[in-house]
């Protein structure tokens, strides 16, 4: 790892500038970025890597757009495509690179499109739209898509409604890029489900939950070419003396995925949670301030020794040491300035 390079994708909104991706070279023993290259792109609210390594794709207010991932970590544009409605939130692909799927959060609909070999996006092969009421308050009163992310087996496409607090299970047809309903996990009202994520094995997901500002542990596992998921815990990502108006954010792994990170806005802070690799089970670590406004993302260094805070509305990246033995936060260095960061994402490259 000492001679490996690494890079750092940050995907931000575009208000103040016409650069939405920035590039950062990532040192990884200092666990600091310094920027290297800037993308024009508009409004880039998620962005996510290829399986294999090669494309980016990136939320755009026209739809999607992909990118070529060059030796050094540089971005060359390979396409934009339509997603037919208001721009995403989130986006994610299949473990084949095959199929791009996009998370609308604004009109509730999950947009999936056909991903050709060289990385370009192509025609929408199925559009889903979600129905219904959530409880009645103020943000979650209807259908409101935050992820899409499929499962390790690459049978069914999972999507967070935090309007409707239910995570929808669709089955996946390869061959023809469509969905269809095939389960419910009906999460606690007014819970607000954000993120899915499925441990690398495929056995255990983990879902964060915005307002009730909770990380749930489920099994899966495949029976009579059904998906079950049962529940397994229920554990706050929160400390009991945290801020008011709290609210669950990102969700990462650690590389060598023995630890789930968290942040949390309103209390401004990240978790630590050690996760059991026979149970799934997780285990509160720490939850400690990150020195910034709205972690709206976060990002774990490959050695799991420091961690970096992307602070939306201050406009900042927050450096750390992570001590996982002591189960301690110190802060690594100055802020970096980035303006209406959204989304990080360390990765290595070959030159």
């Amino acid at each position: 790892m000492a001679n490996d390079k690494y890079v750092a994708y940050v995907s931000t909104y575009t208000s103040d500038s016409d650069w939405g991706i920035r590039i950062y070279d990532a040192d990884i023993k200092e666990g600091r970025l310094s920027e290297k290259e800037h993308v024009s792109i508009t409004n880039s609210s998620y962005l996510t890597i290829s399986h294999n390594g090669r494309f980016i794709y990136s939320i755009t207010d026209m739809g999607v757009e992909s990118f070529r991932i060059l030796k050094d970590g540089r971005l060359e544009p390979v396409n934009k495509a339509s997603i037919n409605g208001m721009r995403g939130c989130y986006i994610s692909t299949d473990y084949t690179d095959r199929y791009l799927f996009v998370a609308g959060y604004h009109d509730g609909k999950i947009t999936v499109l056909a991903l050709n070999d060289d990385g370009s996006v192509g025609a929408i092969t199925d559009e889903v739209f979600h129905k219904g009421l959530g409880s009645i308050a103020e943000r979650n009163f209807r259908p409101h898509v935050s992820c899409v992310k499929m499962t390790r087996d690459n049978h069914y496409l999972c999507a967070c409604d935090l309007g409707l607090d239910h995570v929808k299970i669709y089955r996946f047809d390869p061959a023809t890029g469509k969905i269809k309903l095939a389960d419910i996990v009906r999460c606690d009202q007014e819970s607000a489900p954000r993120y899915i994520k499925f441990r690398r094995d495929g056995k255990f997901c983990y879902i964060i939950h915005e307002l009730s500002n909770t990380i749930e542990v489920y099994s899966y596992e495949e029976k009579n070419d059904n998906p079950v998921f049962n529940k397994l815990q229920t554990i706050g990502t929160v400390n009991d003396y945290h801020a008011g108006d709290s609210a669950a954010c990102a969700m990462k792994f650690s590389y060598d995925n023995k630890f789930l990170f968290c942040s949390n806005a309103g209390d401004n802070s990240v978790g630590a949670f050690e996760i059991d690799d026979e149970t799934g089970l997780l285990t509160k670590r720490f939850i400690l301030p990150i020195s910034g406004d709205y972690p709206k993302d976060i990002a774990i260094f490959p050695d799991s020794k420091h961690l970096v805070s992307l602070n939306h509305e201050t406009d900042t990246m927050t450096f750390f040491n992570v001590d996982l033995k002591n189960n301690t936060l110190i802060m690594n260095g100055p802020e970096l300035k980035v303006a209406k960061g959204n989304g990080i994402v360390i990765m290595k490259v070959s030159g």
